[in-house]
Formats: C-alpha cells, structure tokens, sequence
C-alpha cells in the first residue's frame, strides 16, 4: 500500500513517497512469515505522532511489535545498521502510545532483516530486549 504525504518545504509542495515498492514487498513477505508461524497479524504500517510500526501481531497474547528493515546492498550498511538508536527509541515511543488500548498486554520487539534476496530474511525475536 503506497502512502502520500504532502511536504511543503520553503514555500515549495511536493508530494513525498511514503514507502517505496520494494519496501512494500518486503512487507508483505514478513507479515506472510509471521502468518505462516502462527501469529496474527493486527495492523500494517500503525502511524502516530511518534512514528510508525510497520507490523503488529499477536502471539498467545503477547503483542509484537515488528520493525522491516530492507536494504538491497551494503552501501551505508546493511538492513541491521539502519535500526539506529534514533529509530529504537521512536518505535518504543510508539508502541507505548499503542499499549494504552491494551496497557496489561505483555510484547516484544522483533526486527526482520530483508537483504537483496528476499528469499533470505533474517527474524530477530525480542529484538530490543524490553
């Protein structure tokens, strides 16, 4: 699902691109694997004033909160160097925001690594250690 955000920068407005199609894709391809171990998925692409969750699932009751991260080469790091402390702590921002639906639900934060063979992604579970 591509998303527009208007941006009006000096005077100038231009329409950004939210999420590109690949990033779509891998997306898609992780809200697949979660589905295929047994969670449900219960939102796409959450947006608060913080941020954004790309995915949040449910497992035995637990929330997870999971973070996509693709980069399809190794310029400026891979897909495991962009989860930068400055993310980190937006996510957790934002997920806190969220648990105010469901303030006693237990949850983690999972990361999935999407390289350029999307063939290969790499799910850190309890990512962040909260």
């Amino acid at each position: 699902m591509l998303t527009e955000e208007s941006v009006n920068l000096w005077g100038a407005s231009f329409v950004k691109t939210a999420m590109n199609q690949a990033g779509t894709r891998a997306e898609d391809l992780c809200a697949e694997l979660l589905r295929r171990y047994g969670l449900r998925v219960i939102e796409r692409n959450w947006r608060c004033r913080h941020g954004e969750i790309d995915l949040i699932a449910e497992e035995q009751g637990t929330l997870v909160f999971a973070e996509v991260r693709m980069r399809s080469t190794a310029n400026f790091g891979g897909a495991a160097e962009s989860v930068t402390e400055a993310k980190r702590a937006r996510i957790l921002a934002a997920a806190r925001l969220y648990l105010t639906r469901r303030p006693d639900a237990p949850c983690r934060f999972d990361v999935f690594l999407v390289g350029s063979d999307p063939s290969r992604v790499e799910w850190i579970r309890d990512a962040f250690g909260e």
